[in-house]
């Protein structure tokens, strides 16, 4: 049977696992109507999804030798599978909302991904996929915890995360040199935050990127209200802070 050789440089490890395949899919929310694969490459989760038997499925695939794989061996996709690159594509042109995403992500872009999901969260209401297993303990940790960061707060305050489960190497090929691991991004109820949405970004991303610090010293560059200046956060640490923490601070900031 013809395979799709995996290309270094796309990242890609193709799962061989029927059994983890159908635990990934099974992981999406019973009433899902619509989902978009990401990187379906030879189809191991596409042929469980196109299964459910009330749900519209889509995938995108960068791949050409993927793509052409993919619609000798899963026609109906039909025009359902979409020949683009997903970070530079605007998803709404050919997806309804709401819509799910999807995929055995490639660890090289994985970050990335979740930055577009903070883009689209209005109309993405869960999120299952695997990554590199230090990519998912970051983005499922609680405050306080040393994997706790930039991504964890930002994808916190729009979404309930999920740890799933461990995914080991031998059930790729080729083989990656990491752990791999499920997690499930389901929306909350947050429809915005009670500050400037712009400057919060900014405030926790200088706060971790001298992570080692205290508040007082890492957020030295921001003019905070002077009788807010003395209250304890600022003996904290970031990754002691939860979203409403850095909200907070963000309240405070000088206009």
């Amino acid at each position: 049977m013809y395979q799709v050789k995996a290309k270094k440089r796309l990242g890609q490890h193709f799962l061989t696992d029927l059994g983890i395949a159908q635990e990934i899919v099974a992981a999406l929310a019973p009433e899902t109507e619509r989902v978009l694969e990401i990187g379906p490459g030879m189809g191991v989760l596409t042929q469980y999804l196109l299964q459910l038997p009330n749900t519209e499925v889509h995938a995108i695939e960068l791949d050409e030798e993927s793509v052409a794989y993919l619609r000798q061996h899963f026609p109906e996709l039909g025009s359902r599978l979409h020949a683009q690159d997903f970070l530079k594509t605007d998803l709404t042109l050919f997806m309804q909302p709401p819509f799910s995403i999807i995929g055995n992500f490639p660890y090289n872009i994985s970050s990335q991904i979740l930055f577009k999901l903070l883009d689209y969260k209005e109309e993405i209401p869960e999120l299952v996929g695997m990554f590199q297993k230090e990519v998912a303990e970051r983005v499922a940790s609680k405050p306080g915890s040393r994997d706790y960061g930039i991504l964890s707060v930002l994808l916190q305050a729009y979404y309930d995360i999920e740890y799933l489960f461990t995914v080991h190497e031998e059930v790729f090929n080729p083989p990656p040199k990491v752990k791999s691991a499920v997690i499930r991004l389901r929306r909350n109820s947050c429809t915005h935050l009670d500050c400037n949405e712009k400057q919060w970004k900014t405030l926790i991303k200088t706060a971790f990127n001298q992570r080692r610090k205290t508040l007082r010293n890492s957020l030295k560059g921001f003019r905070f209200e002077e009788s807010f200046t003395e209250e304890p956060i600022f003996q904290k640490r970031p990754e002691q802070l939860s979203v409403a923490d850095f909200v907070h601070l963000t309240q405070h900031l000088v206009k």
